[in-house]
């Protein structure tokens, strides 16, 4: 970091400079590796030490003063608030990078990629022969049966007719 001094009614002394610079030393972590200029302004006027830093650090320009009864104190406070505006602007430009969404939260990573589902068909099954038989015979044998309907020749009057197990518990029966 680079150091400009300037002292108004007064004469920048070697311990004002290097209580300055061991301030800025405790701060390098902020300003790491980038070339960073402290215009530093220190006056006296009617007994008041007024304290005046104005960093040029990358793109931008950080800028704090401080009125104080002791010189040493007003720069100490001037560069605590520098340092509060470097480490509110460091954080706002790591937080901005640290904003981009991971892959594994836009596509999550899945142990099985399930393919998508078909359009149904038909599928032939166990062909049987359509018995004839009554209805009372056709509940019985459904109710036999895993499967929720039976198709039969209707003794009565020779038709083929479906009987099917409702979800309320009764038979339906579809008769031509």
């Amino acid at each position: 970091m680079k150091f400009e001094y300037t002292g108004r009614h007064m004469e920048v002394t070697p311990a004002l400079r290097s209580h300055v610079e061991e301030h800025f030393n405790r701060l390098n972590h902020l300003f790491d590796g980038d070339n960073a200029k402290a215009h530093v302004i220190i006056e006296v006027e009617k007994g008041r030490h007024r304290s005046e830093i104005v960093v040029k650090w990358r793109r931008e320009v950080l800028t704090a003063n401080t009125k104080n009864s002791d010189m040493y104190q007003s720069l100490s406070q001037t560069i605590a608030k520098v340092e509060k505006q470097a480490l509110k602007l460091k954080n706002k430009v790591i937080d901005k990078s640290h904003r981009a969404k991971k892959v594994g939260v836009i596509a999550p990573i899945e142990d099985e990629i399930q393919p998508a589902p078909r359009e149904p068909r038909v599928i032939n099954s166990n062909t049987y022969a359509v018995k004839p038989m009554t209805t009372d015979e056709a509940v019985l044998q459904l109710n036999d049966e895993e499967n929720q309907f039976l198709v039969f020749r209707n003794a009565a009057d020779e038709c083929v007719s479906v009987i099917y197990k409702r979800k309320d518990g009764n038979f339906g029966l579809i008769a031509p």
